[in-house]
């Protein structure tokens, strides 16, 4: 991954990232408990974890899960449903008209394959969907992985590689099996 990068465990940098996560997983668990029809309540928290509001015609159905919320790009129209878990540190946008479907995992962080460094860094990449993209259910979206303009994400494809635009890709290693 060319746009991969590391933190050391145990730096200021990590700290500051641990506490920023202790915070967000305070607010999205006080989101995932309101009434589906508090939106005033609901904006009032997004605008917390993302630390701006929404942009205008985004629909977020809790549950909803981040882990920092401040590198969480969102544009107008996206479509978040619900059970969607976004592991944002280094990272993620989703462009307009973006619909995302139930439990899908966008996960922008790992760890070092190296036992030896696994436990002193972490890695991480940012994740770029392009506009008009739909992610099926239980899709997981890896590291560094930018999804083209109009392409479809099968549901339970783990896309660890990037996908060209207006491309359907399936499966539990995503391959590409067609392109219009």
């Amino acid at each position: 991954m060319s746009r991969e990068r590391f933190l050391r465990i145990h730096s200021p940098e990590f700290q500051a990232m641990s506490e920023r996560v202790l915070r967000v997983t305070e607010l999205t668990s006080r989101l995932n408990v309101l009434p589906f029809d508090d939106e005033d309540g609901k904006a009032a928290l997004f605008e917390q974890i993302l630390g701006r509001p929404l942009p205008p015609r985004v629909t977020i159905y809790p549950p909803f899960y981040t882990d920092h919320g401040l590198r969480l790009e969102l544009a107008e129209r996206v479509f978040i449903n619900q059970n969607c878990t976004f592991l944002d540190y280094a990272g993620i946008r989703l462009a307009e008209r973006v619909m995302v479907g139930p439990r899908v995992t966008f996960i922008t962080n790992g760890h070092p394959v190296d036992p030896a460094e696994r436990r002193l860094w972490l890695t991480g990449a940012p994740i770029d969907v392009a506009e008009n993209v739909w992610i099926g259910a239980g899709a997981t979206i890896l590291p560094g992985v930018s999804i083209g303009r109009d392409a479809v994400i099968a549901a339970g494809a783990v896309v660890a590689d990037d996908v060209p635009p207006a491309t359907l890709v399936t499966g539990e290693k995503a391959t590409v099996r067609r392109q219009w």
